[in-house]
């Protein structure tokens, strides 16, 4: 979006506007994938929007076609994620890993982006480049959904509910399951969530222009795969740790560390603070993200799973993004990176203060 000429701020828009359909998206597919218990079909589609707005978003400059793109191509991304963690944890059951299947996803994700930092090839520094990796990922990852088993890929009928002491515990080492997805716990732990989910937007988005534009280090593709190769080590052992602690103190733990993150690169803006910020990857994603799908799946039936991921992505992921994004364009532009991610801290700060509202409220039935 910079590279095709837009503000900061208009790039905050745009992303913002991309959230709307990214938060809408993933109801719409998770809905009738969970009616239909067919998952293969709809991961295709998701896919394939991104391939068919790729090129368009790379060669028309219009502020309104731009925003149309972008919504469409984040329904597509967006809409993946739940899909596959559905299908993921509905196969893995209540007793698999899930840490140990999604440890892969980082693997591979710390090969590519390292590839993108190094290739010769095609370096994705140009809006016509960017899209051709987009399209070549999307359609490389539809040919391995076509090729899956669709015995992995569908529901032929809702499973049975695990029995609790099958389950994650939320708090330590209590295992519950609730009757209703609504439960005051249930929102508590949500709102926690997305608060911390708020501030690290401001990394997720605008980390690459930080580190471009302040630091002037051109090395966005080597941190960021520093960041993920820290949290395979968090995901591999994440259900063991997850036993022992339970869910909710640990997504507390991570909110604790999403506002260290965000102070170190407040306060120290230069490489040293910068390597040492991105360690702490391995607590805000590599213990955060386990800690949450394991939350969600708790609360959440097998039979409404892409519902519950939906409302973790979109909830709890989505519509903070949508405000950050939209405020942090504004935030740089007037007062700089710096202030950002300053202001930034006191937000996963009261997501962890939730956690004491949560553990006055949560009364384990163990029965």
């Amino acid at each position: 979006m910079r590279n095709l000429g837009y503000t900061v701020t208009m790039v905050g828009v745009l992303f913002a506007i991309g959230e709307v359909a990214a938060i809408l998206g993933p109801f719409l597919f998770g809905r009738l994938a969970d009616r239909s218990g067919k998952y293969k079909g709809y991961i295709t589609l998701v896919y394939f929007l991104a391939v068919v707005v790729a090129f368009p978003l790379a060669l028309f400059v219009h502020p309104v076609l731009s925003a149309i793109l972008i919504a469409v191509l984040a329904v597509g991304y967006r809409s993946s994620t739940p899909l596959i963690d559905a299908i993921t944890t509905i196969n893995l059951g209540e007793r698999g890993n899930y840490g140990r299947i999604r440890l892969f996803g980082s693997i591979a994700f710390v090969f590519f982006v390292s590839f993108m930092q190094w290739t010769p090839v095609l370096r994705p520094n140009t809006p016509l480049n960017i899209a051709i990796w987009i399209s070549f990922t999307s359609v490389l990852a539809i040919v391995v959904i076509i090729l899956f088993p669709s015995k992995y890929t569908t529901r032929s009928s809702p499973p049975e509910s695990s029995s609790p002491t099958e389950s994650f515990g939320i708090i330590r080492n209590e295992a519950v399951q609730y009757k209703s997805i609504w439960s005051p716990v249930f929102i508590l732990g949500l709102i926690s969530i997305a608060l911390s989910r708020f501030a690290m937007a401001s990394v997720y988005s605008f980390f690459p222009l930080y580190m471009v534009e302040y630091i002037r280090w051109d090395a966005v593709g080597t941190m960021i795969a520093l960041a993920s190769i820290t949290e395979i080590p968090c995901l591999f052992f994440s259900k063991r740790i997850i036993r022992r602690f339970g869910a909710m103190p640990l997504i507390n733990f991570a909110s604790a560390m999403v506002a260290l993150r965000l102070a170190l690169y407040a306060l120290f803006p230069f490489r040293a603070g910068i390597i040492v910020a991105q360690l702490l990857h391995s607590f805000c994603f590599g213990i955060f993200h386990p800690a949450a799908v394991a939350f969600i799946s708790n609360c959440v039936p097998p039979e409404r799973r892409s519902f519950g991921m939906t409302l973790y992505l979109s909830l709890g992921w989505g519509v903070p993004t949508l405000m950050a994004n939209f405020t942090s364009g504004f935030i740089i532009d007037h007062a700089g990176y710096r202030v950002l991610f300053g202001t930034f801290t006191v937000f996963p700060l009261l997501g962890a203060a939730i956690y004491f509202i949560y553990r006055s409220m949560e009364k384990p039935n163990l029965a």
